[in-house]
């Protein structure tokens, strides 16, 4: 396995599908239909706020993505977002997607999504992954990493928790469940040595 920084723009559309997997469910009703979603994340991934895990023969395996001052892996304007949707359709959307905003802080590194090809799933891709997430956090000074995990994700969770990473925070979403699709999430974040 071989992690980057970044991406080829000719792997923007194995990303976005990746991406649309892992959280399609959550954002389904916001970027929905598929195609829309996928014409829309693919223009706007940026490969300065991602690292990726490839098998040898170049074939991605997952990614991990996080989020700064300067951006975050999925960060579309009101102008790209309208390009897909309209006018009206980026509108509603960059307002729904805003309550699901999460900003950056001085004292924490924000992991910005965590997603493994179904096939690569329990084989180290993940620890790999948030183990780079750790090392450009402790290159940018920080001395903890902070990523939230909704609670239908078990697995995930367990996953943080073997590395280290304690929940801080549980938010409940209320009748955003209704939109997003998951009813609660936690805060973890992981002290960096």
């Amino acid at each position: 396995m071989r992690i980057t920084r970044g991406f080829r723009d000719a792997d923007r559309p194995a990303l976005a599908a990746l991406y649309w997997e892992a959280f399609g469910g959550k954002l389904g009703r916001a970027l929905g239909p598929r195609d829309r979603a996928l014409r829309f994340i693919e223009s706007v991934l940026s490969p300065d706020h991602v690292f990726c895990a490839w098998d040898e023969t170049g074939t991605l395996l997952g990614l991990a993505g996080f989020k700064t001052h300067e951006g975050a892996l999925v960060n579309g304007s009101f102008t790209e977002m309208m390009a897909v949707y309209g006018p009206f359709g980026a509108l509603w959307r960059l307002g729904l997607l805003a309550l699901l905003s999460r900003d950056t802080e001085n004292a924490r590194f924000l992991m910005d999504g965590l997603a493994v090809v179904p096939e690569a799933r329990g084989r180290g891709v993940g620890t790999a992954l948030l183990a780079v997430i750790a090392e450009e956090a402790q290159a940018r000074g920080f001395r903890e990493v902070r990523l939230e995990v909704v609670e239908e994700n078990p697995r995930a969770r367990a996953l943080y928790e073997r590395l280290g990473y304690r929940a801080v925070a549980h938010h409940s979403t209320g009748l955003l469940r209704l939109v997003f699709g998951f009813r609660a999430a936690t805060t973890m974040v992981l002290r960096l040595p």
